[in-house]
């Protein structure tokens, strides 16, 4: 059947993410992955959010929040020096004199509260160019308060088990986009690559190879913690009893008819029943219904921009289009190879993507 017939009613969009399952973590990874990055400053909050949770007043004082928020960027910036794309930063100039012993840890703070909020707490909940319909703070910075008001639907994700999951979800992507910052895309984009044994995704930098994160934590989020095959609940915690496998929806066995076998295009994770249990994919091609849904996916990938965007790009075609054909003509070349295809599993969760 025609891989096209599958992508009619299919636009791409962002708030397909979360509106087929308007979920809290939904949208909360929403904007993790999809909203705007000039800056660091986005992840930061969301990691100073995490630790504040446990705060006994759902008020939360700038003062209180450039601890944590501070800390954060200092420690990304001991190993990626850009963490903007602006070409100087006041802010990130203190938090790089702190690193050095120049100042102390309360001008530091002082210096947070001046410049560091300036325009994160303003966008925080933008997603392409307009508010998610669910508010995780409120600013009350123009109040004598001085700061913001976390919201029950916070407190809800704070308190659900995929929280687990978005907390390695956030550095992870955290650290993709700085690593892409730090080579410098405008003049040589950054190739994502896996690395099958270690389950990493990384890069090269002068000739060298550079780790850059989990596999897992990277692909986690535009899964929405779900199996790619039955959407199950699936874990990237390490020593989980439903730890995900990372696949490959091409298997490796026919790596010479497929290129860039190994790229995040053809990644995705799975519940260990769907991937190696005793009617697993294993090694076999999946039936052609799910490439529809990789397609899908990896549309996600393209729209969360740097970095994967444009190794996706690279890899896979620079129009959805040619992304489309890419997979089908990838499709029609394994068929081939592969004398049986793996038929669909029972859906033990909604269809989310």
């Amino acid at each position: 059947m025609p891989f096209h017939t599958f992508m009619d009613d299919l636009g791409g969009t962002v708030s397909q993410f979360y509106d087929v399952e308007p979920s809290l973590d939904n949208y909360w990874r929403s904007i993790i992955l999809f909203g705007n990055n000039v800056a660091s400053y986005k992840f930061a909050l969301a990691c100073s959010l995490y630790e504040l949770s446990n705060s006994s007043d759902d008020f939360i004082s700038l003062e209180q929040l450039a601890g944590p928020f501070s800390r954060h960027i200092c420690e990304h910036l001991k190993e990626a020096p850009k963490q903007t794309t602006s070409r100087s930063s006041k802010f990130l100039a203190a938090c790089s004199d702190f690193n050095l012993g120049r100042v102390d840890q309360d001008y530091l703070c002082a210096q947070t509260v001046r410049l560091g909020f300036q325009n994160v707490i303003d966008a925080f909940h933008n997603v392409n160019r307009r508010e998610v319909d669910k508010r995780f703070f409120i600013d009350e910075r123009k109040t004598s308060n001085k700061g913001i008001r976390l919201t029950e639907d916070f407190y809800t994700l704070m308190a659900s088990e995929a929280i687990n999951s978005i907390k390695p979800e956030t550095n992870a992507r955290w650290r993709l986009v700085e690593s892409a910052w730090q080579l410098g895309l405008a003049r040589n984009l950054l190739r994502v690559e896996h690395d099958h044994h270690s389950k990493q995704l990384f890069t090269h930098r002068n000739d060298r190879r550079v780790n850059i994160t989990s596999s897992r934590d990277s692909l986690n989020g535009y899964q929405k913690g779900r199996c790619f095959y039955c959407f199950d609940h699936i874990s990237i915690q390490s020593g989980a009893s439903d730890l995900a496998d990372v696949d490959h929806f091409f298997p490796r066995a026919i790596r010479e008819y497929v290129p860039n076998i190994d790229g995040i295009w053809n990644l995705v994770l799975a519940c260990k029943s769907c991937n190696r249990g005793a009617n697993g994919k294993s090694a076999l091609l999946p039936h052609i219904d799910y490439l529809a849904r990789l397609h899908a996916r990896n549309e996600y990938f393209i729209n969360s921009h740097l970095p994967i965007r444009e190794t996706l790009i690279q890899q896979t075609g620079k129009t959805e289009a040619l992304r489309k054909g890419f997979l089908q003509d990838n499709y029609n070349q394994a068929r081939p190879q592969l004398l049986h295809i793996w038929e669909k599993p029972e859906p033990r969760g909604p269809m989310t993507f």
